[in-house]
């Protein structure tokens, strides 16, 4: 099987306000938890704050970008195996490829257990396993029994960060009241407009074009963002025009900034 390199390679995000207040709240969960699920539509910053907290957490990078492809054990096994190996070369994932190959359903704790040992065999640097998207999968039926049992053996110096469009199934995301798992939800995960002010500022704009823009935006941060460059883009008089035109429009419950989808 062919590899797509692309999947276990982190992004290049593109330049952007770097959000101390979830950075903080993910280096809490960090050393108090397992995982990490960060969970919010597409569009709410998810795969920006993971690559940035990749980057500023001091541990050695596993990156798995899962897709609907990898609902087949096998090829999420060899894709996990392959991005682990990237951060810990001495992390050969032989057992964990071989046994899921002739795999039931019963069998997933076990190979939950087995890809533990394998991580504790070749324990070295702190790491931390970044799996995006992993809704695109949540409804595959090995998903449940292998997590469940894969979160709370989790050695002391792994961490696993998921992404994903939606909660994972119900016994997995319920793990958060044993204290093993931290759900980062969409609220959360909104700009607040300290944090909105930095951006706009970033783009030459106003504190006054921020606090419009994160009321159109909802603090959706790819609406916000691109709410900021059209109009740093537009010169000042267009922008100045906007907060005076927007500020005397109606709002409804909801409603987006019109010429913007949220």
């Amino acid at each position: 099987m062919n590899l797509i390199l692309d999947k276990i390679t982190p992004p290049v995000q593109p330049a952007h306000t770097v959000r101390r207040r979830l950075l903080d709240l993910l280096q809490t969960s960090l050393n108090a938890c397992s995982a990490t699920v960060l969970n919010g539509r597409a569009g709410t910053g998810k795969s920006i704050l993971a690559e940035d907290f990749a980057a500023d957490c001091g541990r050695q990078i596993a990156w798995y970008q899962v897709d609907v492809a990898d609902a087949d054990p096998q090829t999420f096994c060899k894709y996990l195996t392959a991005c682990v190996q990237q951060a810990r070369p001495a992390f050969r994932g032989e057992a964990l490829c071989r046994l899921v190959a002739e795999a039931t359903l019963e069998d997933f704790p076990i190979l939950a257990e087995t890809l533990v040992f394998e991580l504790l065999e070749t324990s070295g640097e702190p790491l931390l396993i970044v799996m995006e998207d992993l809704h695109s999968i949540y409804d595959s039926e090995w998903v449940v029994p292998f997590f469940s049992r894969l979160l709370p053996l989790l050695p002391s110096d792994v961490h696993l960060l998921i992404t994903g469009r939606g909660l994972p199934p119900a016994p997995l995301w319920r793990m958060r009241s044993k204290q093993s798992l931290m759900v980062i939800e969409e609220p959360e995960l909104a700009f607040t407009l300290p944090e909105a002010i930095e951006l706009f500022r970033s783009c030459g704009l106003t504190d006054t074009h921020a606090e419009v823009g994160l009321t159109h935006s909802h603090g959706r941060a790819a609406t916000l963002a691109r709410i900021a460059n059209t109009l740093s883009n537009s010169g000042k008089a267009i922008a100045d025009s906007f907060i005076s035109t927007e500020r005397r429009r109606p709002r409804l419950a909801g409603a987006g900034m019109i010429g913007y989808r949220n």
